[in-house]
């Protein structure tokens, strides 16, 4: 019987990119994949340091495991976005920490005779979650140094694959019937080989199929009219962007290191909207700052009900060592932040539901992601969630769905 791994994962869809990668290792090296992490004589762990909440998860898990390391019934590896501060926690919760640049180096140390020798990790084809969504790294690496965030620390500088690599690897996709693409990177509109991003997203968009092509994510330093123009008239490229505001003041924006004004964030979305009407937005914003006074709050809370987003993915701050604004006095309380938190997804709500509204009455494209005891979940076109009775086949398929009701998150529909 062979022996069998198990992933577990944390923090973005980066490192659930990252973690298709470790499974091509594995599986090539004859490892079965467990259904569960008790059945594993191997576990993989894809960490995330961008907040304390999954090290501290990552901790209690590594404690579990210790038993079964003790006893020779299991190994443990670290990989993924990890901070030096906490590499020390880690170094007796795990046999092996190992960056993710270096997981071609897995079957050296797991002493198995299949060995790659690679220029980047980003050479070997991942072994795709999905049969028909998949995440394609453009680069990988971030140079912006926001006040509280760890990635220029645990990803490093800016990397960009080459273009044509990227192109040939969606073509391939697109060949064996993939209906949906998500381009990643840690700040995907930075991205410059031979093309720079919009350049990239419109040479992928000429690739012939029926497929929808998305991307995140995009800081609003780097964001141009072309690439508005791209999405615009795109015929694969979705009507969704995610653009991170963090906060909507702008002495907090200069202490986060965000370099753009709140005007010059808010131009970006009247464009925007102005050229592509049915728009949908998303954003993240950070609550609690160091120094975040209640006016400054509202300047944030201002910023949400003029943007109306559909969705926000509101973070309560919290330091993280290394980053600047670790130095600074986490004076705002979990308390206020927690309210402030409450705040924003109160306007959200119901800025969320007025939007979902418009489409009661009307039939939706929807990307069938799950379906379960006869209810099937999808995304539209515009990343909108839907939810409808259908059969599991419907798996993977592009259907027509009417909208018959919605709350504030998914929409109910009616499929025939």
């Amino acid at each position: 019987m062979n022996k069998r791994y198990f992933l577990q994962i944390y923090g973005c869809q980066m490192n659930a990119s990252d973690s298709e990668r470790v499974a091509t290792i594995l599986d090539n090296m004859g490892y079965d994949r467990a259904k569960t992490a008790d059945l594993a004589d191997l576990i993989v762990v894809v960490a995330c340091s961008v907040k304390k909440a999954p090290i501290d998860r990552i901790m209690g898990k590594g404690h579990n495991w210790l038993a079964r390391r003790k006893a020779g019934k299991l190994v443990t590896i670290l990989t993924g976005c990890v901070l030096d501060d906490d590499l020390e926690i880690f170094e007796k919760r795990f046999d092996c920490i190992l960056p993710i640049g270096d997981i071609g180096r897995l079957p050296q140390i797991l002493q198995n005779e299949c060995e790659l020798e690679l220029d980047s990790y980003f050479h070997i084809n991942p072994n795709y979650n999905s049969s028909f969504q998949a995440q394609v790294p453009i680069m990988t690496g971030c140079n912006n140094f926001c006040s509280y965030c760890v990635v220029p620390y645990v990803r490093g500088k800016e990397v960009s694959r080459p273009a044509k690599e990227i192109i040939n690897e969606c073509k391939n996709l697109i060949k064996k019937g993939y209906k949906e693409i998500t381009l990643l990177g840690q700040n995907v509109n930075s991205y410059s080989d031979s093309l720079v991003f919009p350049e990239l997203l419109k040479e992928i968009d000429k690739i012939k199929g029926d497929y929808w092509l998305r991307f995140m994510s995009s800081h609003p330093k780097d964001f141009s009219n072309e690439l508005i123009e791209v999405m615009k008239n795109g015929e694969h490229t979705t009507p969704h962007l995610h653009l991170p505001v963090q906060s909507g003041d702008k002495s907090i924006l200069t202490a986060m290191n965000r370099k753009y004004t709140p005007q010059e964030y808010l131009e970006i979305i009247d464009q925007a909207k102005k050229e592509i009407p049915s728009l949908m937005i998303s954003t993240d914003i950070i609550v609690g700052f160091p120094g975040e006074s209640r006016t400054q709050f509202l300047n944030t809370l201002a910023m949400m009900e003029e943007v109306e987003y559909d969705m926000a993915y509101i973070s309560q701050y919290s330091q993280r060592a290394k980053t600047e604004a670790a130095d600074l006095v986490d004076d705002v309380s979990s308390s206020e932040k927690k309210r402030r938190d409450m705040e924003l997804t109160e306007i959200l709500k119901k800025t969320a539901l007025s939007h979902n509204q418009q489409f009661i009455g009307q039939a939706v494209r929807v990307l069938v992601e799950s379906c379960k005891k006869g209810k099937c979940f999808g995304k539209t076109r515009d990343f909108r969630t839907v939810e409808f009775k259908g059969p599991s086949d419907l798996i993977g398929e592009f259907v027509d769905v009417k909208i018959i009701d919605t709350n504030s998150w998914v929409m109910q529909g009616e499929f025939k």
